[in-house]
């Protein structure tokens, strides 16, 4: 299987961080730190593409794309 990089958002919440993927729909994950959220929310998107995969749904191919903009 080829590799993909998807975009992942992750935002500051009251309680920790929040990380969601814009070209994974309901491929969401929390976690108390950063580096937490990350290890999450690769697990996700591991669990999420392994049960489209089963379920005979096509992978979307990442589109979205994350720049820093300075202002």
């Amino acid at each position: 299987m080829r590799h993909l990089r998807y975009a992942v958002i992750i935002e500051k919440s009251d309680t920790g961080y929040e990380a969601f993927v814009p070209d994974l729909p309901g491929c969401v994950a929390v976690g108390e730190s950063i580096q937490e959220t990350e290890r999450l929310i690769k697990q996700v998107i591991e669990i999420h593409l392994e049960g489209m995969k089963e379920d005979g749904v096509e992978i979307p191919l990442p589109t979205s794309v994350a720049e820093y903009v300075e202002v």
